[in-house]
């Protein structure tokens, strides 16, 4: 899938490489209270541990501004500076070290606004990204095209995309959000036709961890599915931790990138004698913390189950009150249903620390 990606320009956030054929990488954005630095960077510690290779703050007002230098000179990954309504934050930003600004077209202020962003982008060799986001597109096009359509999305978009070019500015990404999943995924299609600069892709206020996921799930999926997309973030109301996890199963689903264990289980039926639910939630929960990829396999009757196991790095194919252990094609043990959990987890371990010596 990774050959049919959309050609994009290649930007640096950081040491992170976004477009120009650099893997999909995964971002999310802190909830705590950006002046609060203890708490911002313990969060930020937190989410590079569940693999989120980009991070946002929001930056509000002057002191959020001062203690974003102090976030960025400990972070363990690079730092966006999101930035609404106040042109002169984002300048503040830029110059106390930010490895990028979000801005958004819709409350920035205009061209002149812009511009003097973009002269302190440049003054920072730091990327720039142009936010489109649905609820705040300019009542102008609003009125022109009859509401926060795809089109209207775009066309905000290419408006600051001709400020930029004017101030031959050209570190540039894209995002067209809306919380509709289809205006997502249009507006990116739509886009992604006419202009070659690298996308973030989303979809904004998705929603809760159970809908957001779904939503999220779909339209970047979608996106990525076609090869459009350089970066993403899962918006979700709750942990953001729980974005990094979502991003990176779609990733992983799509064969985009690998990292940690990609898990397989049943769905449940009449035919499991075993708590398939229990242990599999369980193996998932034990085995969250590892980075190294495996494939794991729960699988809870005869009829997939030695079959999925078999192909797995490590799985268990479960009979009544046991279950056979594979690890790389063969039966290696019989073990009871109460082991079953701690069996898995113990091999997955050894292979996880196996294949990190030869990496």
């Amino acid at each position: 899938m990774g050959k049919d990606r959309r050609k994009t320009r290649k930007i640096r956030v950081g040491a992170v490489p976004v477009g120009g054929g650099a893997p999909v990488s995964v971002q999310s954005m802190t909830n705590t209270d950006t002046r609060d630095v203890r708490a911002t960077l313990a969060q930020i510690r937190s989410l590079a541990r569940e693999g989120c290779e980009i991070v946002r703050v929001a930056v509000p007002d002057e002191k959020a501004a001062r203690a974003f230098r102090r976030i960025r000179a400990a972070a363990p990954m690079p730092v966006i500076a999101d930035i609404h309504f106040d042109h002169r934050l984002a300048i503040s930003c830029a110059d106390a070290g930010a490895d990028g600004l979000r801005i958004n077209p819709g409350n920035i202020g205009g061209e002149k606004n812009t511009i003097e962003v973009l002269r302190a982008a440049r003054a920072n060799r730091i990327p720039v990204r142009i936010g489109v986001n649905a609820g705040s597109v300019e009542k102008d096009l609003l009125a022109r095209h009859g509401g926060p359509v795809p089109a209207a999305l775009v066309e905000s978009a290419a408006r600051y995309l001709r400020i930029c070019e004017k101030a031959r500015f050209s570190a540039l990404k894209f995002s067209l959000k809306a919380s509709d999943v289809v205006t997502t995924i249009e507006a990116y299609r739509l886009f992604s036709r006419r202009f070659d600069y690298p996308l973030h892709v989303g979809v904004t206020e998705a929603g809760t961890v159970f809908s957001g996921t779904v939503k999220s799930s779909v339209g970047i999926g979608v996106l990525l599915a076609e090869g459009i997309g350089d970066t993403l973030r899962v918006s979700l109301t709750g942990p953001p931790e729980e974005e990094v996890r979502v991003g990176w199963e779609i990733v992983k689903s799509l064969g985009l990138r690998q990292r940690g264990p990609r898990f397989i289980s049943c769905p449940t039926c009449g035919r499991v004698s075993i708590d398939i639910v229990g242990i599999a939630t369980e193996v998932e929960r034990r085995l969250a913390g590892l980075s190294v990829p495996l494939k794991v396999a729960v699988m809870g009757c005869a009829v997939n189950g030695p079959g999925e196991a078999r192909e797995a790095d490590v799985g268990v194919a479960g009979g009544r009150g046991e279950g056979l252990i594979f690890v790389k094609g063969e039966i290696v043990s019989k073990v009871k249903e109460k082991d079953i959990v701690a069996e898995i987890v113990r091999i997955a371990g050894h292979l996880a620390r196996e294949k990190g010596k030869k990496a």
